[in-house]
C-alpha cells in the first residue's frame, strides 16, 4: 500500500528527520519518500492508516491524509550516484569553508567569516546525515542535538565578534576580496545545485542538499551586495550587517533542529 500525506510545516530537513524518527518504529513500514519542496510524504508498506495519521498528528506539523492506494515499493535511486553527488557537495562546502574563513580573516570581512561558518554548518549536517543512515532513532536524536548546539556555538562566537568590531570601529574590510571570493562561492554552490538536480532524486538527503545549496546562493549574493556597499559607502557597517544576518540564519536553523529533536 501507498499512503500519501500533505505536511504543511515540512519545509526543511529538520522536519523530515523528525518524521523518520517518529515513524521508523511503526510496524509494517517498508519505505518512505519525502518531497520537501511540495511538502508531500509517501509511506509504503503494510501498515494501518489510522496509526500513521495518529503518529503524524502528534508532531503538530499540520499533516493531512491525502490518499491510500495499492502500490509497489518505489525503486531506490542509484545509491552510488547519490553518494557521489553528496560527497561533491560536502567537498565543495568544506573547501569554501577553509577559503572563506582564511580570506575573511585576511580581509577583515565578517560577511565572509559568517558565510564560511554557514558552509561548515551545512557540511556538518550533510556529513552527520550520512553517518546515521540506518541508525536507531536515539542515535539520530543525539546527532541532531550535537549538530544544533555546535551551530549555535559557531553563531554566538560570530555575533560576539560582530559586536566587538562595531564597538572598536576596526578598519574597513577589503571589498575586492569580499566580492571576488563570494562570486567564486556562488559559482561553487551553483555547480552543487546542478550536480544534485542531475540525480533526479526525491530522496531526503538529496532534497536537503538542494535546499541548503539554494540558501547558500542567496547568502553569497548578500555578501556580494555588502561588498559593493562597503566600496560605495567606504564603511564597514554593510559587512557587519550581512554578517549578523547570516549568523541569525545559522542560529534559526539550529534552534529548529533542537526543538524538533526534543519532541
Amino acid at each position: 500500500m501507498k499512503y500519501t500525506f500533505k505536511v504543511d510545516k515540512m519545509d526543511c530537513p529538520c522536519e523530515e528527520r523528525l518524521i523518520r524518527m517518529k515513524l521508523e518504529g511503526q510496524s509494517g513500514i517498508e519505505h518512505m519518500e519525502f518531497d520537501l519542496q511540495n511538502r508531500m510524504l509517501e509511506v509504503y508498506g503494510d501498515c494501518e492508516r489510522d496509526a500513521l495519521v495518529q503518529q503524524l498528528e502528534s508532531l503538530n506539523l499540520g499533516s493531512h491524509f491525502i490518499s491510500e492506494e495499492e502500490a509497489a515499493i518505489a525503486q531506490a535511486c542509484d545509491n552510488c550516484k547519490q553518494r557521489r553527488a553528496l560527497w561533491w557537495v560536502l567537498g565543495l562546502n568544506f573547501a569554501f569553508f577553509v577559503i572563506e574563513m582564511a580570506t575573511g580573516l585576511y580581509s577583515r570581512s565578517m560577511g565572509l567569516v559568517a558565510d564560511s561558518l554557514d558552509m561548515l554548518a551545512d557540511a556538518l549536517v550533510y556529513g552527520m546525515s550520512l553517518m546515521v543512515v540506518g541508525a536507531v532513532a536515539a542515535k539520530k536524536i543525539r546527532v541532531a542535538k550535537f549538530s544544533g548546539y555546535f551551530q549555535i556555538a559557531l553563531a554566538v562566537f560570530g555575533m560576539i565578534e560582530v559586536v566587538k568590531r562595531f564597538i572598536e570601529h576596526e578598519s574597513i574590510p577589503n571589498d575586492t576580496v569580499m566580492i571576488v571570493v563570494s562570486i567564486l562561492a556562488l559559482i561553487a554552490n551553483a555547480v552543487s545545485l546542478v550536480i544534485l538536480q542531475r540525480t533526479r532524486s526525491k530522496e531526503a538527503h538529496i532534497q536537503a542538499s538542494i535546499i541548503f545549496s539554494s540558501n547558500d546562493v542567496v547568502i553569497n549574493l548578500g555578501v556580494i551586495v555588502a561588498g559593493l556597499l562597503v566600496k560605495w559607502l567606504d564603511s564597514q557597517i554593510p559587512d557587519l550587517i550581512v554578517g549578523t544576518i547570516i549568523f541569525g540564519i545559522v542560529i534559526s536553523g539550529a534552534v529548529r533542529i533542537l526543538s524538533l529533536a526534543k519532541k
